[in-house]
């Protein structure tokens, strides 16, 4: 039922007006130009005070305090194992990131219609918990509809069968959206940074909704979701993500129930990186179609920003490189220019998709990607830092210290050129210019858009001086920047923080390695300058102090005096050295840290400064902290310091690095041979009986049939298994299976036990990976010898489904069949009876999307507790031959040392030629999918918690051959994926042997 405005009113009204309101038109909370550029709110938490969340044309206001929200998105539900998200969530946080964005898959919480599960791994509380604890404002997006290539776009599987148009108006739909809404808003609503609860501060309605923006269907519907969510308490401005720059749903195009000014515009990219950034916003064309000005009144905000591209089935999209070729084709240099042409446009809510992709475990992948969601990220699957890190991290660095960047307007264009007196365009450059009206600070882009480096020619606040710009790279200049006690004239370098630190102000820049570098930095008289390390030159004329530096490592600088009575230390990092500079803010003050792989948390305790972090390799370990900080704790440890004339505390010993992580072998494994369904004789009288004539489904029932699309008889995930009884086959000369899946399914049939062979989906190539639904028919022949036997016959049939499709287009896609649809008969037309049976039971700890109907499934040889006496003792590599399903079972012991944290996965190799596949399960969890001679995945993470690294595990496969080649496995073996000493307290994940 859509919430009348009456109803609206009285449940919402009150919460509204906890808002700082007064803006006007598509404004926030304050007139446009009137917040004055001042320093960006602290890191946010759970405080229990009341906070203001606003905006206007420049960017998101918290406090009444200009912010620059720098998000990177993650998935809880692709990383099952709660512990670690503690250590995604501080390894962005460290890493410049002060934002998350989050979807909330509806199938991963809702098993069944009414049921709806926010324990274990599925803790959204305790997610959104860690968040605020770590000090990261949340950006939540819970659908109902979210596609990231997830089952069904995240629609649970029991909504394929209900009546109703999905996300339209339709009275139906919506009361499942408002069952679903109710409950992810009940645990929402209570970590909202508006109320203090936590650090909620934006809310996506629905998602990339391209479809029905001018029907009826599609305009009641955002507005009864806008008005849905406002009644369940959520008080924090709202958006939806454009599909692209369109103008979809900006402020105005839908009824927001007489609210104004608490609803943003968002937008999605995903440009090629093979081409040339795109300006929106304040260098784009402008209009309805223009980006960020398609909602003049609300700051530029792109929902999705492309930090990478998934992987299909086969690896087509990078050529069998799978993520690595994501990795490279968007690497650090991709980031640089497209990111900072983003901020040039005045993009000030900026979401990296995805900064951490994790694991499509179970059955929760969408047909066209494969188990690893890495993405190409810049945190890969296994949670290691990359290097696409270091520029999100200078960048971070950047926004948080300087928050003249939350308010620009664009300058005039200065003159840019190639170094040598030719034109930019002939240079290949892109230049950018803006200032902040308050603090007149200006700041530059300078964009390479041609593989070759060049060096660029540029007027910096009046001087004209030369800039190295690798290829396809870019780079952020300062002119006028305070300093602290001190202004920057301009450096070629790019700054990437300042901080007042003990007795001094500190101001990094930074670049890449081997660059020259010239910083001029506003002094009235010579000052004195001391290099501390590295090699600098300087000097000092008609105020101003210039000073040269090839970036290398670290140069430090000490300036005193010459007009300031502060000193300044001047740090020039390479992106390796910038990498290992870590800030952190307290109540007391900002420290820094110099040295580790990883600075997590930093807390103040009188004079001693408690730090905890990772190290990889031996490392330095020097602080900088408040006035009066005279001890370091480490990890616990206390070491020895000494002071420096850099004004910090360096520990008088290196932190040692990560000790040798050793891997058992895998052996000892046992064997069984499954599939009793296909046998003549199996009893599956306790099988659900195929008889419906109607179907939901958007794929029609054939004439003559019955319906027999597993989700109709309540088998959503996983392979299902069919029987058909017939008296006679007098005549027959083959059997026709017309079957649908998603990419990579296969069917396999079997006709009084004996077997008619398997049929597969195709490959995809570039042309059709997108495509969703793959429909086919497989024929067999029947032999003469078959043909003649008395009856009764079954014929039996094994559908691996690979899920359903997602729904994108708004066009129900989501209900097309699954499994069998129609089976004739050539030469004959037998009456069958069919059964069929699907995945058990939905686990009530690992949930529905766990396990399939196989038969060892729904007996439990995937558990850690089966009992597996009488199993066949086997060794690897293997060289089966038939046509069905077969189960490999071994246990293994970890000892890895408490204080290292280890990634640990799963590698699988062959002979590619050899057609099977592999359900991978650790500890009875479902981490996974295996297709040998399709790939390209090999490795398959196991996320600690769910393995044991300090006890016992056990390991099953479950392996799937057509029959047509030897079936292995070849090669199975434990992988580390990498270590680093350090990390966080894991909690075992819950694994129930039965």
């Amino acid at each position: 039922m859509v919430l009348s405005r009456r109803t609206f009113s009285a449940l919402a009204g009150t919460a509204a007006l906890g808002l700082t309101l007064g803006g006007s038109g598509d404004g926030g909370a304050y007139a446009v130009g009137t917040v004055p550029t001042g320093p960006a709110p602290g890191p946010p938490g759970a405080d229990g005070r009341r906070h203001t969340i606003g905006f206007d044309s420049y960017s998101m206001l918290i406090d009444g305090r200009r912010v620059v929200l720098w998000s990177g998105e993650v998935h809880p539900f692709r990383l099952p194992s709660p512990s670690l998200w503690r250590d995604v969530l501080q390894k962005l946080r460290a890493h410049g990131y002060n934002t998350i964005s989050v979807y909330v898959s509806w199938n991963f919480h809702s098993p069944a219609p009414g049921h709806y599960d926010f324990t274990g791994v599925r803790d959204l509380g305790l997610f959104l918990r860690t968040a605020a604890e770590t000090g990261l404002y949340v950006i939540l997006r819970p659908g109902p509809y979210i596609n990231a290539e997830v089952d069904a776009g995240g629609f649970p599987g029991w909504l394929t069968v209900t009546p109703g148009t999905a996300r339209t108006s339709d009275p139906a739909y919506l009361a499942y959206v408002d069952e679903w809404l109710t409950a992810v808003n009940r645990v929402a609503a209570r970590h909202l940074h508006t109320d203090g609860g936590g650090t909620i501060v934006l809310y996506q309605l629905e998602n990339e909704y391209a479809n029905n923006v001018t029907s009826p269907l599609g305009r009641d519907y955002m507005a009864h979701l806008y008005a849905k969510v406002r009644a369940d308490g959520i008080d924090v401005p709202l958006f939806h993500n454009d599909k692209g720059r369109n103008g979809h749903w900006a402020p105005g195009t839908f009824d927001t129930h007489g609210e104004r000014g608490r609803y943003l515009y968002g937008f999605d990219g995903y440009p090629s990186p093979s081409e040339a950034p795109p300006d929106w916003g304040y260098f784009g064309v402008g209009g309805t179609k223009g980006g960020a000005t398609a909602s003049p009144g609300t700051p530029g905000f792109l929902a999705e920003f492309g930090g990478g591209w998934f992987d299909p089935w086969g690896g087509v999209e990078f050529d069998g490189e799978g993520y690595a070729g994501s990795a490279r084709t968007r690497d650090a240099a991709y980031e640089r220019r497209f990111y900072l042409t983003n901020l040039a446009n005045g993009i000030k809510v900026h979401n990296v998709y995805m900064t951490f992709g994790g694991t499509s475990w179970g059955w929760l992948p969408a047909p066209v990607v494969y188990t690893s969601y890495d993405y190409g990220a810049a945190l890969d699957e296994a949670r290691r830092p990359t290097p696409k890190l270091v520029p999100m991290h200078q960048i971070g660095q950047l926004l948080h210290s300087v928050p003249d960047l939350a308010k620009l307007d664009r300058a005039p264009d200065v003159a840019v050129g190639d170094g040598s007196g030719g034109s930019r365009a002939d240079a290949g450059i892109t230049a950018y210019h803006l200032v902040n009206p308050d603090t007149r600070a200006h700041f530059h882009v300078l964009r390479n858009d041609r593989p070759a480096d060049v060096v660029a020619g540029v007027t910096l606040a009046g001087e004209s001086v030369r800039v190295a710009l690798p290829g396809l790279d870019a780079r952020l200049l300062a002119t006028g920047l305070s300093l602290g006690r001190r202004t920057l004239r301009y450096s070629t370098a790019q700054p990437m923080m300042r901080l007042a630190a003990g007795r001094q102000d500190i101001a990094v820049f930074t670049g890449r390695a081997g660059e020259p570098t010239w910083t001029v930095l506003e002094c009235a008289s010579a000052p004195k300058v001391t290099v501390l390390e590295g090699s600098a030159r300087h000097t000092h004329a008609h105020g101003l102090l210039r000073i040269d530096a090839e970036l290398g490592g670290l140069t430090r600088v000490l300036v005193e005096g010459g007009g300031s009575t502060t000193p300044l230390l001047l740090l020039l990092a390479d992106d390796a050295a910038s990498a290992r500079l870590w800030r952190h803010d307290t109540p007391s003050g900002p420290v820094l840290v110099r040295g580790p792989a990883l600075v997590r948390t930093a807390d103040l305790r009188g004079t001693t400064v408690h730090l905890t972090g990772d190290t990889v390799t031996a490392a330095d370990l020097e602080v900088w902290g408040p006035r009066g900080v005279n001890g370091v704790v480490w990890n616990k440890g206390t070491p020895r310091t000494r002071a420096t004339a850099s004004g910090s505390l360096l520990a008088e010993r290196r932190l040692p690095g990560v000790p040798a992580v050793k891997l058992p072998a895998l052996a000892k494994w046992r064997h069984r041979a499954e599939n009793p369904e296909s046998t003549a004789g199996f009893d599956d009288s306790a099988w659900r009986t195929a008889d419906r004539r109607s179907s939901h489904s958007v794929t029609p029932v054939p004439a003559g049939q019955p319906v027999l699309f597993a989700d109709d008889y309540g088998f959503h995930y996983g392979d299902v298994w069919y029987r058909g009884h017939f008296a006679d086959m007098s005549g027959a000369e083959s059997v026709n299976l017309s079957y649908v899946t998603g990419t990579q399914g296969l069917l396999m049939a079997w006709l009084d036990g004996k077997p008619l062979g398997t049929h597969r989906m195709p490959v995809p190539d570039k042309k059709t990976v997108r495509q969703g639904t793959w429909a086919a028919t497989a024929t067999f022949p029947i032999t003469p010898e078959v043909r003649r036997a008395k009856g009764p016959h079954v014929l039996s049939v094994l559908v691996r489904r690979m899920q359903h499709d997602e729904d994108g287009a708004a066009r129900d896609t989501h209900k097309a069949a699954r499994g069998l649809t129609a089976v004739t008969f050539g030469g004959a037309a037998p009456a069958l009876r069919w059964r069929i049976q699907g995945a058990a039971a939905a686990d009530p700890v690992r949930g529905p999307l766990n396990h399939g109907g196989l038969y060892g499934e729904r007996q439990g040889w995937h558990l850690p507790g089966f009992a597996e006496g009488g199993w066949q003792s086997v060794e690897f590599p293997r060289a089966r031959r038939g046509q069905g399903v077969c189960w490999y079972r071994t246990g293994f012991r970890l000892a890895v040392d408490p204080a290292v944290d280890a990634s640990i996965g799963l590698t699988l190799a062959d002979d590619p030629s050899r057609a099977y596949r592999v359900q991978i399960f650790l500890n009875g969890w479902n981490l996974g999918q295996y297709i040998n001679d399709v790939g390209p995945q090999h490795t398959f993470v196991l996320p600690n918690g769910v393995l044991n690294t300090r006890g016992a595990n056990t390991l099953a496969l479950a392996v799937l051959a057509d029959g047509t080649t030897p079936a292995g496995p070849g090669t199975v073996r434990l992988t580390l994926l990498g270590s680093a000493a350090g990390g966080v307290p894991v909690t075992p994940v819950d694994s129930p042997g039965r």
